[in-house]
Parts: structure tokens; C-alpha cells; sequence
């Protein structure tokens, strides 16, 4: 139901609380003015009389709501134990807090949304026997513990930067996954070197106590760093004096589950002897912000129980932390005895080996004193077990070594079954394409493969099927074929394919691109695996899957839509929300049309190579009807608002380059489209990228699914553009070094809003894709595998240029290399191999910008098929260009 006018009114406005608490009752020492708590003057000090049973009581004047309160215990004469109590009369009351084992200085105690006209301190047990003494207390708003996370925030700001987690101090923080391929479970290292165990879970964070200072990440400059530069084993290292700190997290998989190893490793780069303390803590924070709250809310992650039991550490009495290295101290304590932050500042090490805190903010840390002789290192490890049993028996540093150079093995193995070589001014992107194929295997969870692994730990066939693509053209066929078997089982009797699907089952809202992107996924794995069984077994999902998007069409094809405005819309699919700018109302969006023409046409070769003439001929028909009836729809579109760029919907004529990329990649209709609009719409968007160079410009924020425009630059035949765009994507990269990219990428990085995941995978299928279209792509048009159309000059000019082996196209796996001597003005291409030519032969673009003069192909002298191309149809093949 849509309601066109909703009048809202409003509430009658909330009464502010005028009158001032004050102290109604209180066992005073003499002299003592029990006004002296309210004032808010630290150097003011109300005591009470001797003796440990005492009450301090607070009149509000009116019943009031408030979020907590705030004491400002003075030295010595704090509160052991105590109660806080409220009250609406003055005569009944009830305990809303008991405080045990307080440490004194600031106690923050969270009352959230309570309500009272009277609160009362029952004090019951002070520090020494001799009473007690408060220098303030203050009574905190109700947003002070609107949510836990808020309190630990507003705790923060208390105390000394570096003593609770950035994002505690309202900073953006940025992270990383820790896995292994198609796990079940996750951990997450952000750039400080905190480790989230797991979704939702406490973390484990690094502390150093170098001669009696404490070391926090606000305190020690730090890098990041992945394992060999591109496998997906990160590392975080900070460096204070002589001594650096390097935290590395890895999943070691087995076939009984994965283990996350935690390696400390303290190193001295000085020239004398160094003592230090290295503490690792269990803090009930994850490593996800608290403004990540689509899925799964982040921040707090509660830890009710801490208890040290032979060579391990129970959390919360299920998960434990294992002591590998053997530590010279653990300590536990609660929150009302100090916080394991706090504690640490303060040089108190718990001596409790247990800890209970029912609100769940128990903390606790392992202690390792080291000594540490001029240049050396020392190690020290723990370890979760992430999934199922993990690595079986007891964990040694010597196995917890081999597991991780196993590990190092296994990433390798598997991501070098595509080897791309850049020239160093490009190794970075090279090393981005690797490590993002692995974050996309990270980030599935069994079968079904997700954008990632917090807020979108989900499977939409969207970004599934996108991924998909860029899997199999990096050579990872099997996590594709295991997705399709998984997730088209889910489809409606109708043919409708769902959005999305999690552990809930399939998402009942319709989006209207789902059906075209489950063909266009089958088509895509059939193209470069061949693997006729499975399109067989799939055959069925297609016809219903093209029912579907035919009967969605026939709604808009009746009389109505024939007449008037509504002839935009005829022949389309019904509007709906599948493109998120439209989730506030559902409109007729061209991403879903130009995904139900990319599946139309998959259709059509799908049944041809299963020998199904009948439903070819029908599809045929069904695909030619929906491209006639976009293209008209886009020409109505563009006349009836006036504009000469092609609209991401009807209704509105919004300019949306990044939905209009689809109609080129993977869509393949840059001939059929309106070539002038087309030209337009990415001249516009070039210029409005470039503005963001400008200080003076007012962007805030992007999504760097914008990456996917770099391959449309390819096709456009702009590579220069290409490469500069692809430069300002990788700038957007934080951390640079672990490659990967938020779904939302701020202008300010510590701006502390939502950013999606880290990494976000159908982001870096973007990227992928892009960057290997850059290479090789094949055009549709005429069936030509296109090489080189992307390749900048400062790539393939030069020496060592650049080598590809076994990049995987549609007709086979690819290698060749190319590079330059721009000295002597030519460019020399090997090509090694292709299972079969293409219909339209192996297209080499010159990465010169200067026409080409002459060409020896295979040391026969040719003519150019044109200045800027030529034309290969055997191989291998060797050509030199001359310019």
C-alpha cells in the first residue's frame, strides 16, 4: 500500500527538569556541606561521618529520567561496596545497582532510562574503616547509556586516549578478515592491532610496559602489512623506541575446522639489554564500531565470565583462549574493580585468576615479562579455535610456526593459479588482485558466497553472481559451481529467484534483477568451465527463471502502457527496490531490465548448447522483444526530462552512471545503446570524479562500486581515463597495504559512520573485473577477444612490462606478455596460448596513444588492420609494433 500524504503531529513538547537536585539526607561529618557533591568542583569534598553504613540521598524536586551517574571517589576514603537506590516517594525503595570490589577514583555506574524522584547511595563498606569521601557526582542525561557502547564512550573520554579502542574516542577504525577458504567463522584485525575472536565476540588487544610506561596504539606509530605482500595473513606493527611490537593473526585450517594463531612478536633494534612486559587483554569490545549496524550491531560484545583453567582461558564458560606460550601472570577483574585498561595505566596487575560480572564487563590480561638482548626477538602465541575442533592436541610455538608457513602455502597454492606480473610501478595492483581473490574465498561462508562477513553476512545472487564472474576468470571454478548448486534450489515455484538468502531462507522481497543474474551466473560458469552436467541439472531454474521475467513484462504490456507517459514503461520489468538508491519507493529501474536482457541472451546460448532448439527459438524472441523495448523506453525517458544521459529509472531521469555500467559489463549492449547518451553519461561522470580532486569541492562521501566504471572506460576506449580512475579508487583504499575497500568511503577517514564491510567483496569483484578487462576482455559484438585495450602507456612501454599466464577468458586460458622500448618506438607482444580463437579474432590494442606504422607478425612484415589495432587469428604469436 503507498500512501501519497502522511500528516504528522506533532507531539506536545517535553517539560525540561528546571529545579535543581539537591541533598535531602546524608550522614555528614561535621562541617562537611553535602552540597559540596553537586557543585562539580573537584577541589570541594563532602564526607561523611565516621563508620562504613552510611547514605547519601538526592532529591530531583519532580520525577526525572536520567541514564546514570557519575562518582568522583577522593583518595583513600572510597566506597568498597555500595548500593544504588531509587525511589518515587521517599519511602519505598529499590536497588537498581550493587557495587562490589570499586577501586575508587571515577565510578560510572549505567542506569539506562530510569526514572525516580529520589536516588540514594547506600554506602556499606569504605576503603579503610574511615568513612567515605566524594569530590562530585553527577547525575548523566539518559543518552549518557543509551546503549552500552554509548557508556563505554562516554567513559572514554575520561581517561587517557589509547586506554579503550578507538572507535571508543569517536574515530573511524578500519579492519580486516582473518579466516580461511569457505570457513563457517571470521576474525577481524583493525589497524591498531586489535583482534576480534569472532562475529559479535570479544577481542584480544596489545599492551607494552616499557620502563614503568605503558604503551597503547595512540602511543606507538604503527604500519600495516599482509604476509608476502598479497596473501591474506595480515600484520600490524608498532614501533615505540628501540622495541617494535608486530601482531599477526592467521587461520590455520583443517579439515576438522580452522584456529586462529595470534603471533606477538617483540623485537629490540637497540643496542642494549630491554625489559619489557607485553600484555595481551580480553576486553568486551569487538573490533566492529558501534555505528556498523546493519546485520549485526558492533561495539560491546559483553564477557560475564573470565576463569583460568590449566593452560587455557574460558570466555563467557564456552570459548577459550589457549596458552601456547606459556605467561608469567594472568589476572581478571570485574568493572566495578577496575578495568583492565584502566588497571594496566595504573600499574595494579589483577591478582584474581577469575572474574564474574553479570552486566558483562569482565576483562582480563596474560602477562609476559621478556628480556630482550640487543638485537632480539621474542615470541609469544595464543590461539582460538574458530570453527568445529580446529587443530587437534595441544598447540606448541613449533606447531603453531608450521602451521602458519602451511597456511602461507595453502594462500599461495591458490592464488597462483593466475599469475599476472605488472611492472613495479604497478606491482600494487597486481598484489591487489591476488589478495582480493582470496578475500572473496574468505568471505563465503560454505557454499554461499557473501559480500562479507559483519553487516553483510548474507548471500545476495546480485553480488554473487558478480563475484562469481571474477572468480572464474582467476581461475576458482569450484566455490562458483557449489554456489549455483546451493542457491538456485531457493527459487520459487513462480521462477521468481530471491534476493537474497541467509540462514532464514530466501528473502520474500522481490527485486526484479534476481532472475536474469541466476541465468547470467549459470551461462557465465558454463562459458569457462565447459561443464555441460551442471547446465543440464540447472536447465530447469532457466525456463522457470525466463517465465518469470516474461510474465513480469506482460504487466506492462497492456493497453495502458501504450498510451500516454506510460509508454516509458512498456515492455519493462514492474518497478521494485533491487537498486538501492530506490529502497525509499520502488521504480522502474534499467539495472533490472538490462539484468533480464544479460539473462535473456544467456539463455539463448544455453539452450543452443544443449541442443533445445524449441526454447532457443522462444528466447530468441523474448530477448530481441526486451532490448527493442529499453532502448525505446530510454530514448522516451531522455526526451521526456530533457536530459542527454542515459536515467538509472524512468521516473525520475537520475543521473546514475554507476547502475548504467551494467548495460555494457556484463551486459555487453554498448552497440545497441544510444551511442551519443552513452558517450555523455560517462563524460559527465568523468568530470565528476575529477572534481573530487578539488579542495573546494563538497563531496562527503562514495561507494566504490564505482570501480566497475573503470572497465566501461575500457570499452569506451578511453585507457588513459581508465588508469587515472583506477588510481583514484586505489588511493581510497584503507588500510592501503591489507587491499581492500569499504562499501562507503568518507572523505574524512576518521569520520565515524557506517562503512559496510571490510573488505567488501562485491566491491573487489568490481575492481577485479575491471582491472582484468584492462588486460583481456572479450567484446560480444563481433566474438572478439579484445587484448590490451586498458593497458596504459606506463605499463607496456617499457621493460619488463607486463606477463600474464593463465588469465581465464571464455575461450580458454590466456598467456602472454608485452612490453616496450619506447627509445627505439615499438612494442613487442608474445602471445603463448588460447584454447581456441575467437570469430572474431585476438584484437591487440597498441598501450601507445600513437598510431601504429608497421607490424611484424611472427617475422612476416603485415599491414595493420588499424592505426590503433591489429588483427591476430593464429597462434602462438610474436608481434612487434612500430610507431
Amino acid at each position: 500500500v503507498w500512501i501519497d500524504d502522511l500528516t504528522l503531529t506533532p507531539l506536545e513538547p517535553v517539560r525540561p527538569y528546571t529545579r535543581t537536585p539537591r541533598i535531602v539526607a546524608s550522614s555528614a561529618a561535621r562541617g562537611a556541606a553535602p552540597g559540596h557533591v553537586l557543585d562539580d568542583d573537584s577541589s570541594t569534598v563532602w564526607r561523611s561521618a565516621p563508620g562504613e553504613s552510611q547514605t547519601l540521598t538526592l532529591d530531583f524536586q519532580q520525577t526525572r529520567e536520567y541514564g546514570g551517574i557519575a562518582i568522583d571517589w577522593a583518595p583513600r576514603d572510597y566506597a568498597r561496596s555500595y548500593r544504588v537506590e531509587t525511589s518515587s516517594d521517599g519511602v519505598r525503595w529499590e536497588v537498581a545497582r550493587t557495587v562490589t570490589g570499586a577501586n575508587g577514583g571515577w565510578d560510572f555506574i549505567d542506569l539506562p532510562e530510569s526514572e525516580s524522584r529520589y536516588l540514594r547511595l547506600r554506602l556499606l563498606r569504605s576503603a579503610r574503616g574511615a568513612g567515605y569521601a566524594i569530590r562530585s557526582l553527577t547525575v548523566e542525561p539518559i543518552e549518557w547509556a543509551a546503549t552500552p557502547s554509548d557508556f563505554f564512550r562516554n567513559i572514554a573520554h575520561h581517561a587517557p586516549r589509547g586506554s579503550f579502542p578507538r572507535y571508543l574516542s569517536g574515530e573511524q577504525s578500519y579492519w580486516t578478515i582473518v579466516g580461511a577458504s569457505g570457513d563457517t567463522a571470521t576474525a577481524l584485525v583493525n589497524e591498531d592491532g586489535m583482534i576480534e575472536v569472532g562475529r559479535g565476540s570479544f577481542s584480544l588487544e596489545p599492551f607494552l610496559r616499557v620502563n614503568g610506561r605503558l604503551i597503547t596504539w595512540s602511543d606507538a606509530p604503527h604500519r600495516q602489512s599482509l604476509l608476502r605482500g598479497d596473501l591474506p595473513i595480515p600484520s600490524v606493527e608498532w614501533t615505540a623506541g628501540s622495541l617494535t611490537l608486530t601482531v599477526t593473526p592467521v587461520a590455520a585450517a583443517r579439515r576438522e575446522g580452522a584456529t586462529l594463531l595470534v603471533r606477538y612478536r617483540v623485537t629490540n633494534r637497540g643496542t642494549a639489554t630491554v625489559r619489557p612486559t607485553l600484555y595481551v587483554a580480553m576486553r568486551p569490545f569487538q573490533v566492529n564500531p558501534p555505528w556498523q549496524f546493519l546485520n549485526a550491531v558492533g561495539g560491546v560484545a559483553p564477557i560475564r565470565s573470565l576463569e583460568q583453567r590449566r593452560g587455557r582461558i574460558v570466555v563467557n564458560g564456552t570459548r577459550s583462549v589457549l596458552l601456547v606460550t606459556r605467561p608469567t601472570g594472568f589476572g581478571a577483574t570485574t568493572f566495578d574493580a577496575g578495568e583492565i585498561g584502566e588497571r594496566l595505566r595504573a600499574g595494579r596487575f589483577p591478582t584474581a585468576s577469575a572474574a564474574h560480572d553479570a552486566l558483562g564487563r569482565a576483562s582480563g590480561a596474560l602477562r609476559y615479562a621478556l628480556t630482550l638482548p640487543a638485537g632480539a626477538a621474542r615470541e609469544v602465541w595464543v590461539a582460538v579455535r574458530l570453527s568445529g575442533l580446529g587443530i587437534r592436541g595441544p598447540i606448541t610455538p613449533t606447531r603453531a610456526e608450521e602451521a602458519l608457513a602451511a597456511t602461507e602455502q595453502t594462500w599461495a597454492a591458490q592464488l597462483d593459479r593466475v599469475r599476472i606480473t605488472l611492472p613495479p610501478s604497478a606491482a600494487d595492483v597486481a598484489a591487489t588482485l591476488r589478495t582480493t581473490l582470496a578475500y572473496m574465498l574468505i568471505n563465503r561462508r560454505g557454499a554461499a558466497i557473501e559480500p562479507g562477513a559483519r553487516a553483510y553476512a548474507r548471500s545476495w545472487i546480485r553480488d554473487g553472481s558478480l563475484i562469481s564472474a571474477a572468480l572464474l576468470r582467476l581461475g576458482a571454478p569450484e566455490p562458483v559451481r557449489d554456489f549455483i548448486t546451493w542457491y538456485a534450489p531457493f527459487q520459487y515455484p513462480s521462477g521468481r529467484v530471491p534476493c537474497c538468502v541467509d540462514a532464514r531462507g530466501a528473502d520474500p522481497v522481490p527485486e526484479n534483477d534476481s532472475d536474469g543474474e541466476l541465468i547470467y551466473l549459470i551461462a557465465e560458469y558454463y562459458r569457462y568451465t565447459g561443464d555441460r552436467a551442471l547446465v543440464e541439472r540447472a536447465w530447469p531454474h532457466v525456463v522457470r527463471a525466463m517465465a518469470h521475467i516474461d510474465s513480469l513484462r506482460r504487466s506492462r504490456m497492456t493497453r495502458d502502457y501504450e498510451r500516454d507517459e506510460r509508454r516509458a514503461f512498456y515492455g519493462l520489468l514492474p518497478q521494485s527496490i533491487s537498486h538501492e538508491g530506490y529502497s525509499a519507493k520502488p521504480m522502474h529501474s534499467y539495472w533490472d531490465d538490462f539484468f533480464a536482457l544479460r539473462g535473456a541472451k544467456d539463455a539463448v546460448q544455453l539452450a543452443a548448447a544443449l541442443g533445445r532448439s524449441a526454447e532457443q527459438a522462444r528466447f530468441t524472441s523474448m530477448r530481441d522483444a526486451l532490448r527493442r523495448d529499453i532502448v525505446a523506453s530510454i530514448g522516451r525517458a531522455m526526451a521526456a526530462r530533457h536530459i542527454d544521459y542515459i536515467p538509472g529509472s524512468v521516473e525520475l531521469g537520475d543521473f546514475d552512471p554507476t547502475s548504467t555500467t551494467i548495460a555494457i559489463a556484463p551486459g555487453g549492449e554498448l552497440a545497441h545503446l544510444p551511442s551519443d547518451a552513452v558517450h555523455r553519461t560517462f563524460e559527465e561522470y568523468w568530470d565528476r570524479v575529477r572534481g573530487r580532486g578539488d579542495s573546494a569541492s563538497r563531496w562527503d562521501s562514495y561507494t566504490p562500486y564505482e570501480l566497475r566504471a573503470v572497465g566501461t572506460f575500457v570499452r569506451l576506449g578511453w585507457p588513459a581515463r581508465a588508469d587515472s580512475l583506477l588510481d583514484f579508487f586505489l588511493a581510497s583504499r584503507r588500510p592501503a597495504a591489507w587491499h581492500e575497500w569499504a562499501e562507503v568511503v568518507w572523505r574524512d577517514p576518521r569520520t565515524p559512520k557506517f562503512i559496510g564491510d571490510m573488505p567488501h567483496t562485491w566491491v573487489g569483484s568490481d575492481f577485479v573485473r575491471s582491472v582484468l578487462d584492462m588486460l583481456a576482455y572479450t567484446r560480444e559484438q563481433d566474438s572478439a577477444l579484445v587484448l590490451g585495450a586498458g593497458i596504459p602507456a606506463a605499463w607496456g612501454a617499457d621493460a619488463p612490462g607486463i606477463a600474464v599466464r593463465g588469465l581465464r577468458t571464455a575461450h580458454g586460458p590466456l598467456t602472454f606478455t608485452m612490453y616496450g622500448d619506447s627509445a627505439r618506438g615499438l612494442v613487442c607482444v608474445r602471445i603463448d596460448s588460447l584454447t581456441t580463437i575467437p570469430p572474431g579474432g585476438i584484437v591487440v590494442r597498441s598501450p601507445l596513444e600513437r598510431p601504429i606504422r608497421r607490424v611484424v607478425l611472427d617475422g612476416a612484415e603485415r599491414p595493420a588492420t588499424s592505426p590503433e589495432v591489429v588483427v591476430v587469428r593464429r597462434l602462438p604469436a610474436d608481434l612487434t609494433l612500430f610507431y
